[in-house]
């Protein structure tokens, strides 16, 4: 008995000693953020003629959760969130950012970037931005040391009223209609910059950097502009796959992930390296053939239905845990995981609205997150409670909101398509729902 339980009290010792190396050891981050891809885009997640071998792989290897949730169902919140951990109301970002925009991310904010920076990171964003254009909003005063990539969406600056597939010619591809800069830390480099290269450009410049940063502790902001219209995709993967344009620009943004992986590899960084993969929200439907797919889910981009907020989402690297995840994880709750497993204090006297997912990723432990608000803007439309989400209106793309007395509820386990409204049956629920949201809404007056 004795021998049995010194051996079980040191094997808790050597675990929890393991998992306290782990949490020091000042790991290095970087997110893969992609632009409209839909939960159902990717072969790991379901799709039947988009190849994505490389992204299935790091599914295998490491964690796929299928109930991950961006913050909005579109661009600029759901970026404002995913870098500082609050819903975008807090911030402010509650809305797209235009070029004639002249706000952007507050200075009252904290990101990922500077609390890792104040922290000897070294800090980067390669690609989408959208968090202000103006100088005193771009990354080099939100705590990135480098910025290569574009201020805004891709489809901005049109120099032309022609329709975005008036682009398209049967064997090239020409982004010369849109005039988006291309900026590397203050400076416009490229104007209108050429797209159907910028997905290539974006791998070899993020391989570049962590072949710079490989002897610090860095952390890599991803931030792919595609698939957003338009489409572009490199001579290479242009009319490569089954699925279409939209299929090469998927493929395109795997392969290069593939890179990513195999020059972590090479350069022995895998095991001390976090790479998330994601989406900024949901795929934008009307546009068709030349947007993603849902998968089983309802609607998409610019909806609280769960095809606008439900996203693929992968972990890979440094000792995690493999397996498929089916509790509710954010966005929201990166910030919060990088910092408690570099031991980093979050700011004192400002609201955090994410959880830290490190056990789930290095122990398999439950996530800690148990319910999520969807926000329309700065209107809070629908909330999630374990299984159960409760509608308090819903809004298609381009539609008049609809307001619902009593609110839908949907059972996501069973229904993950939200066709079946069991409101009727389920008042205790609703109650306990709206209860919630009540919470909810006192604390948010206080952050």
């Amino acid at each position: 008995m004795f021998n049995r339980f010194t051996c079980f009290f040191a094997f808790l010792l050597f675990s929890l000693f393991s998992f306290g190396i782990q949490k020091n050891q000042k790991l290095n981050f970087i997110i893969v953020f992609v632009d409209d891809m839909g939960y159902g885009d990717l072969g790991v997640f379901g799709n039947p003629t988009i190849s994505t071998p490389n992204l299935d792989k790091m599914a295998y290897e490491g964690q796929k959760w299928t109930q991950f949730y961006s913050a909005s169902p579109v661009c600029t919140p759901s970026r404002a969130a995913l870098l500082t951990g609050r819903l975008p109301v807090r911030s402010g970002m509650t809305g797209v950012l235009f070029p004639n925009s002249l706000n952007g991310l507050p200075s009252s904010e904290f990101t990922i970037a500077e609390k890792l920076k104040e922290n000897k990171y070294k800090t980067a964003i390669v690609g989408k931005w959208h968090l202000g254009h103006k100088k005193k909003y771009l990354p080099l005063n939100h705590g990135f040391d480098y910025y290569y990539g574009i201020p805004y969406s891709n489809d901005m600056d049109k120099i032309n009223k022609n329709p975005y597939w008036s682009e398209y010619k049967r064997n090239e591809l020409d982004s010369k209609s849109y005039n988006v800069p291309l900026i590397e830390n203050f400076d416009i480099i490229e104007r209108p910059v050429d797209q159907t290269t910028i997905t290539d450009r974006y791998t070899k410049k993020t391989i570049e950097l962590i072949n710079e940063y490989k002897d610090d502790r860095f952390f890599i902001y991803l931030s792919h502009n595609l698939p957003h219209i338009p489409l572009y995709a490199s001579k290479k993967f242009f009319g490569k796959s089954k699925r279409g344009l939209y299929g090469d620009v998927i493929e395109e943004i795997d392969h290069g992930v593939g890179l990513i992986t195999e020059e972590l590899k090479k350069l022995n960084l895998e095991k001390n390296t976090v790479v998330v993969f994601t989406s900024d929200n949901g795929p934008w439907l009307v546009y068709k053939n030349h947007s993603g797919s849902a998968g089983p889910l309802r609607n998409g981009k610019g909806t609280t239905w769960e095809g606008g907020v439900r996203v693929p989402a992968i972990f890979w690297g440094s000792n995690i845990k493999p397996g498929v995840i089916d509790d509710i994880g954010s966005t929201l709750d990166i910030y919060s995981t990088f910092l408690s497993i570099s031991g980093i204090e979050q700011q004192k006297n400002m609201l955090v609205d994410g959880f830290d997912l490190s056990k789930t990723l290095f122990e398999s432990k439950k996530s800690p997150r148990k319910d999520m608000f969807f926000y329309n803007g700065d209107e809070l439309y629908a909330a999630r409670l374990g299984n159960f989400k409760l509608h308090l209106k819903t809004k298609d793309w381009f539609k008049e909101p609809k307001t619902h007395h009593p609110p839908l509820l949907f059972n996501l386990n069973n229904d993950p398509s939200e066709k079946f409204n069991i409101a009727k049956e389920n008042p205790e629920k609703i109650q306990e729902i709206l209860n919630l949201i009540e919470r909810h809404n006192l604390k948010l007056v206080r952050g």
